[in-house]
């Protein structure tokens, strides 16, 4: 024959020291996953709950919307949320993004406010009478056609 016959080999010895480094890689994205993604994210749920816990009448807040107000009413799921003078908008506790410090709305309201309210009153009245006599005119017109 011209093939001569093959023959197993022995087994090698089985490594177990070699496995457990092959291991190692695999436990440490482990611990750093909880180090940098898990437990961050679990103090900050902790945080939030406590302040949300600890919320009372008088607290100014802004809401995840974007909403800034004062708290007017706490209850064991709900808040209302004084958003303007007179203007009340109830939201799920959950949804209190911030506890704001005292005195912050005070400091953010527009300065020139009495201006700009002025400005748009008469704005309003000046395109009201605008139109009053366009509709005159265009009546005029086609009275004047017939």
């Amino acid at each position: 024959m011209l093939i001569s016959d093959a023959f197993a080999q022995a087994a090698a010895p089985a490594q177990n020291d070699a496995s457990l480094i092959s291991l190692l890689p695999m436990i440490g994205i482990i611990f750093l996953f909880y180090f940098l993604l898990i437990r961050p994210q679990m103090k900050r749920t902790k945080e939030h709950k406590q302040m949300v816990d600890a919320l009372q009448r008088g607290d100014e807040v802004i809401t995840n919307g974007g909403i800034l107000g004062q708290v007017i009413n706490v209850s064991e799921m709900y808040v209302i949320i004084e958003i303007a003078p007179a203007f009340e908008v109830t939201v799920l506790k959950s949804a209190v993004q911030t506890l704001l410090p005292k005195g912050t709305l005070r400091s953010i309201e527009p300065r020139n406010k009495n201006l700009k309210t002025k400005a748009a009153k008469t704005g309003t009245i000046e395109n009201k009478a605008d139109d009053s006599t366009e509709a005159s005119d265009t009546k005029d017109t086609e009275s004047e056609k017939k």
